[in-house]
């Protein structure tokens, strides 16, 4: 099953589809962030953004159902959607990064790869988690060890998933190969939907709050 998944994966045709399925879901997300939800907090935008960007269809999908105004109650199960996408929006960011540079510019081993991903993952992660807190007036020993409680589980499983599928996946393929791409954007869906029940288990346990109810953003 997976060599018949690494086939798929192997040809430009999955990313000219994805890129069919990605555009349009983005063009969507900003027209109804522009004309129905300009309230959101900037941050949180961002956030949206970055979760269709990652996840195409996937990501419109968990917008839609728990980031608009227009959703008639809020949920533990819409919150951990909330708080999931803010959690992905950074590591997602932190782990691109983290691939380009270690494979692209230094050409690191796999295991080296996984490793700066890894890191820079949980930094921008974090840093997505503090620096709002630190705005808001809180101390940054207590921003820092808030994040280091409520973010930490959510992090590290969706980074295990993430990294373990697009290792798996990828296996030795290079930037210059279809499948490396291919397998980043399937890695980092999967991380999404694994870390998804572990917010849900952070929010119902009061270890997170989870993002804001979206009707009651100004």
């Amino acid at each position: 099953m997976i060599d018949s998944l690494r086939e798929i994966l192997s040809g430009p045709a999955f990313l000219i589809g994805w890129l069919a399925l990605m555009l349009p879901s983005l063009l969507v997300l900003v027209r109804d962030l522009r004309e129905r939800n300009a309230h959101l907090m900037s941050l949180m935008k961002v956030v949206w953004v970055l979760t269709v960007v990652y996840s195409g269809p996937v990501g419109l999908a968990v917008y839609w159902f728990s980031g608009r105004r227009q959703i008639r109650t809020d949920s533990v199960w819409r919150r951990g959607f909330r708080s999931v996408a803010h959690c992905y929006s950074g590591c997602g960011l932190g782990e691109i990064t983290g691939v380009i540079i270690a494979a692209g510019v230094l050409a690191l081993d796999n295991w080296a790869v996984a490793t700066v991903t890894f890191m820079l993952a949980f930094a921008v992660g974090y840093a997505l988690t503090v620096g709002p807190m630190i705005q808001e007036g809180v101390a940054p020993k207590d921003a820092f060890r808030d994040a280091f409680i409520a973010e930490t589980p959510s992090i590290a499983i969706m980074e295990i998933v993430a990294i373990g599928a697009d290792l798996l996946l990828a296996g030795e393929a290079t930037m210059a190969e279809p499948l490396f791409w291919s397998s980043l954007i399937v890695s980092l869906s999967l991380g999404l939907l694994a870390a998804y029940p572990v917010n849900v288990l952070l929010i119902r346990f009061g270890v997170k709050e989870g993002m804001m109810d979206p009707r009651e953003a100004h």
